[in-house]
């Protein structure tokens, strides 16, 4: 049975920034001839309507990339702590009551990915959502850039790390999952979110925004999601991805 996408009122931002301290310019690096932030919003476009999804930057270069591949736009403050912060800001202009955020770093998310948040929306109305999907090998086990998540068994989050976490006595790699950067925020949990004048502490620590949301005393309900997405954060992805757009024929 098709999922339904009218569910409620609801727009999608994929939040961009030139500035990345790992990758410079990355929303606009060239993949197999696409900009990678025109990658993910056309991804974004299979699940739902092209005018609810948005790009959020703080670039003219990125705007203007946008603007040339018709893609709605906002411009946001160079001074955003973190793309959460982005969308948060971006929620004063859009009329909706549930933000759903698209990583502008996922070229390969899975549309149908986007079509469960949607859907999720309903059955867990004014919660925070976060996506999940397990870890296949050890390597990405040990991976510093990949925050790695430990939740319920009814699938709230106890909390999220960049250390190799669930482990056991040997620290060795047993069974453990990894966030899918795909989110649903009710209006109110982001104005919550962007009352703090700087990061929270673990959040800090981890250099993970959705810790804030814990630390606020919000509860983040994760959703399985596919493992289909290969986050853009090192220039070995960048190859990574452009093998994976060849293997299942992306345009």
């Amino acid at each position: 049975m098709p999922i339904r996408r009218e569910i409620m009122n609801y727009c999608v931002i994929i939040p961009a920034r030139y500035q990345s301290s790992r990758l410079p310019g990355k929303p606009l690096i060239d993949l197999c001839g696409i900009p990678m932030v025109v990658r993910t919003y056309q991804q974004c476009i299979k699940a739902c309507p092209s005018e609810k999804v948005y790009v959020a930057t703080d670039d003219d270069r990125i705007k203007d990339v946008c603007e040339v591949n018709n893609i709605q736009v906002i411009m946001t403050s160079s001074n955003c702590l973190t793309g959460t912060d982005r969308i948060a800001e971006c929620a004063k202009y859009i009329d909706a009551d549930v933000f759903i955020n698209v990583q502008g770093d996922e070229p390969l998310f899975n549309p149908r990915d986007l079509e469960l948040l949607i859907a999720n929306m309903e059955k867990y109305p004014g919660e925070v959502l976060n996506g999940y999907c397990e870890i296949s090998n050890e390597i990405l086990f040990r991976s510093g850039t990949i925050p790695k998540v430990v939740f319920r068994p009814d699938g709230r989050l106890l909390f999220m790390s960049r250390a190799p976490i669930p482990s056991n006595k040997q620290q060795g790699f047993d069974k453990a999952w990894r966030q899918v950067c795909a989110y649903s925020f009710p209006k109110e949990a982001l104005r919550d979110f962007s009352s703090v004048s700087e990061k929270t502490r673990l959040e800090s620590i981890e250099d993970i925004e959705i810790l804030r949301f814990l630390e606020l005393g919000w509860e983040v309900r994760m959703l399985e999601l596919s493992s289909d997405s290969i986050a853009v954060d090192t220039p070995d992805d960048i190859q990574r991805v452009e093998e994976a757009i060849k293997e299942r024929s992306f345009t």
